[in-house]
C-alpha cells in the first residue's frame, strides 16, 4: 500500500516505521528540524522492543510531492485539524480513505468541514507515544492497537487492506461493529487520565496512590460516560469498572499526552477533552461539573507559552 502520515507525531511516527518496516510504502509528511532528521537519519522508534530505525518511501512538508495514496493516517493535534485536512488534498484518490486518530469524539465530523465525505473514516488509536526529540517517537508501554472504520462502521476493502497492512508491522487492529462506541470507549477513558494527570501535574502511579485522585479520576469518568449514554452511544454495562481495572495495570509513570504538553509549554488539546464534555454535556442538557473544572483549571495554559 502507498500510505502517507499526517503528520508524523507520536502515532504517525509508530505506524510510519512499523509500515514501513512491513514493506509499505510510507510518506511522512513533518516539518521543521523533526522534518530535517528524519531526512538525514530516517525515523526512529525508542519503545519496548527496541530501537528500530527506517528510512520512509518519502519525506517531505508538501504533500503535493506525494500525490495519492491509498490511506492517511490523520493524527494532528485537535487544534491543527482544519489546516492539516486542508494539506490533505492532493493525497486523495477516488478510494483514498483518511482514518483520523485524534483525541476526543469528533475528528471525524470535523473533517467533513474539509474533506469529501467518501474520503473520510473513523479511528481510535491506543498507544502511548510522543516525539521525544526530532526524528525519534518514544513509546510507553507495550500496548498499540489502532481500530480503523467506515464512519457508519460497514465492512470495506479499503479498510480491511488497512487493517492488514497495520496487523502485518506487529500491531493489533480488531475488527469493529461500532467505531463510535470505541471511539466514545476510549473518550470516556482519556478525559480521566488527560484531566486529571494534566491539572494535577501527576502520573497514573500517583493518581493510584491517593485516594482522592482516584476518587477524581472515577467520578470524570463516570460522567463521561454518562454524557455518551445520553447522546445515545451503546456504551456497555459496567465499562466504568472496567476503566478502572485497567488502570491498575498501567505503568505507574504514565501520563497523558495532555500532562507532557503542559510540562513543556506546549498548547493542549482541552477543548476537544475536558472541553469538549462540558460543551457536549451543556448541548445534551446534562450536568459535568468535574470535567468543567479540570477543564477550567487547564484554560490559562491552552495556548502553551512562548518558546515552550
Amino acid at each position: 500500500m502507498k500510505i502517507a502520515t499526517m503528520a508524523t507525531g507520536g502515532i504517525g511516527g509508530y505506524l510510519a516505521v512499523k509500515l514501513t518496516q512491513a514493506g509499505h510504502q510510507v510518506a511522512t509528511i513533518a516539518r521543521g528540524a523533526h522534518l530535517a532528521a528524519i531526512r538525514d537519519k530516517g525515523l526512529t522508534l525508542d519503545g519496548p522492543d527496541g530501537v528500530e530505525t527506517v528510512r520512509p518511501w518519502i519525506a517531505t512538508d508538501d504533500p503535493a510531492e506525494v500525490g495519492a495514496v491509498d490511506a492517511v493516517i490523520f493524527g494532528v493535534k485537535g487544534d491543527g485539524l482544519p489546516a492539516a485536512a486542508r494539506a490533505c488534498m492532493p493525497l486523495l484518490g477516488p478510494e483514498t480513505i483518511v482514518v483520523p486518530f485524534l483525541n476526543g469524539v469528533e475528528a471525524s465530523d470535523r473533517l467533513l468541514e474539509f474533506l469529501p465525505e467518501k474520503n473520510v473514516g473513523n479511528g481510535v488509536a491506543r498507544v502511548s507515544t510522543t516525539i521525544r526529540a526530532p526524528g525519534v517517537i518514544g513509546q510507553v508501554g507495550s500496548f498499540a492497537s489502532f481500530i480503523c472504520g467506515e464512519r457508519d462502521s460497514h465492512p470495506s476493502d479499503r479498510i480491511a487492506a488497512l487493517r492488514a497492512a497495520i496487523i502485518a508491522g506487529g500491531a493489533e487492529s480488531p475488527e469493529t461493529d461500532d467505531v463510535v462506541r470505541d471511539l466514545w470507549i476510549k473518550f470516556v477513558l482519556f478525559s480521566g487520565m488527560s484531566g486529571v494527570t494534566a491539572a494535577a501535574r501527576c502520573t497514573i502511579g500517583e493518581v493510584r496512590a491517593h485516594a482522592p485522585l482516584a476518587e477524581l479520576f472515577r467520578g470524570v469518568v463516570a460522567e463521561t460516560a454518562a454524557l455518551g449514554r445520553t447522546r445515545g452511544v451503546a456504551l456497555p454495562d459496567g465499562l466504568e469498572a472496567q476503566i478502572w481495572r485497567s488502570i491498575e495495570g498501567l505503568p505507574a509513570d504514565m501520563r497523558a499526552s495532555t500532562a507532557i504538553d503542559l510540562e513543556h509549554g506546549r498548547p493542549l488539546e482541552i477543548e476537544w477533552v475536558s472541553g469538549a464534555v462540558r460543551r457536549l454535556a451543556e448541548v445534551s442538557g446534562v450536568l459535568a461539573p468535574l470535567n468543567g473544572a479540570l477543564y477550567a483549571l487547564l484554560l490559562p495554559h491552552r495556548d502553551g507559552r512562548s518558546g515552550g
